[in-house]
């Protein structure tokens, strides 16, 4: 039986389900979900994140790494952290960078967490012989808790699940998967929903339109910032959305293009834009502080400008690859602007590229 089979009977047994659940299911089911069974990365996959766009990305992370370590006083062991490492490409190039500061890779302890079985082996095959060695957990929680943590996530928000929400003249309804009249998967709203969240009730969506709230972020933001306050460290999460978490982001990608969301669950991969606002409430629940700014002014006040100079005087040749990767990483109107990077860290005064920012 299909996943689509499964969904429909599960529907047909117990009632709608909210879209949390149905992303849920279709990314993360152990038989059929999209990352357990077929995660489909880089030019002939489904989508292209920005590690795969240049090198210079993850460089640019990797010199903050170091200058994150170094103003923490230059601990003697260091947690460095990917959460959802695709195909290990950001990484390597995040220790490539780090190997000019030799303290820094005797202090890192490389953790990747990572809950896709094929993606983990994909890592694992591109990061063999590495210097830290890697090790892998399938949770945060898996991780010690004596050192300083310094984390590291890129498009990994936008997997987690979210619910949907609308509102109507006399309140919200929650946004739901059910059948319709043939039997197929579609759209609908469950009754008026008395206990939407309330960052949900306060958001400024107009009649009709979609509020999204994902427990899912706020609770994995909770964790990070959990560990952040008390090991010391930050955490930097590279993502596209905004804090307003207003109107319907759900799609599926397929071959880089947008299919619909029912169309072929666990086939394509679902995403949502990052509910920051959400994110950001549940660290400073836990006594940190976010900051947020848009990647591409992020990634020039690390430098980035710089660093594609310097490559295009070392490889002539490659001089428009690389003017065209800087502005796919910095342009307004390509990731520059869609994607913000929000760093969560205790109270005091904001790490690199975040100065004056909130």
């Amino acid at each position: 039986m299909s996943l689509k089979d499964r969904l429909k009977a599960d529907i047909r047994a117990g009632g709608p389900m909210g879209i949390d659940r149905f992303m849920a299911t279709c990314l993360y089911d152990p038989a059929d979900g999209y990352y357990a069974a077929r995660p489909a990365l880089g030019e002939g996959g489904d989508f292209i994140t920005a590690p795969m766009v240049s090198q210079m990305f993850g460089e640019l992370i990797g010199a903050w790494a170091v200058a994150i370590w170094r103003g923490l006083g230059r601990p003697a062991r260091l947690l460095l952290t990917e959460m959802g490492p695709g195909d290990g490409g950001l990484i390597s190039d995040v220790l490539r960078a780090a190997r000019l500061d030799a303290d820094f890779l005797a202090a890192a302890e490389v953790w990747l967490i990572e809950v896709s079985a094929p993606l983990a082996a994909a890592q694992q095959a591109r990061l063999a012989g590495m210097t830290p060695e890697p090790r892998w957990a399938a949770t945060l929680a898996e991780l010690p808790k004596d050192a300083p943590l310094i984390l590291i996530a890129n498009e990994l928000l936008d997997c987690l699940p979210t619910r949907q929400f609308v509102r109507l003249d006399d309140g919200w309804a929650e946004r739901v998967v059910g059948l319709d009249a043939a039997g197929e998967l579609c759209f609908g709203l469950a009754p008026h929903a008395a206990n939407a969240p309330e960052l949900v009730a306060s958001a400024a969506a107009a009649l009709g339109q979609i509020a999204e709230y994902s427990a899912a972020q706020g609770a994995l933001a909770a964790d990070i910032a959990y560990r952040i306050v008390r090991q010391g460290g930050a955490a930097l999460l590279i993502d596209y959305g905004d804090e307003a978490a207003v109107g319907d982001t759900l799609q599926a990608l397929k071959a880089h293009r947008k299919q619909g969301p029912l169309e072929a669950p666990g086939d394509a991969d679902l995403t949502v834009h990052a509910d920051f606002r959400t994110v950001r409430a549940a660290a400073a629940d836990e006594g940190a502080t976010m900051a947020v700014v848009e990647q591409g002014d992020f990634l020039r006040r690390l430098g980035i400008q710089a660093r594609a100079a310097a490559l295009s005087a070392a490889r002539p040749d490659q001089a428009p690859v690389i003017a065209r990767q800087l502005a796919r990483l910095t342009g307004a109107d390509q990731m520059g602007r869609l994607f913000k990077a929000a760093c969560i860290y205790p109270p005091g005064p904001p790490p690199p590229g975040f100065e004056d920012h909130p």
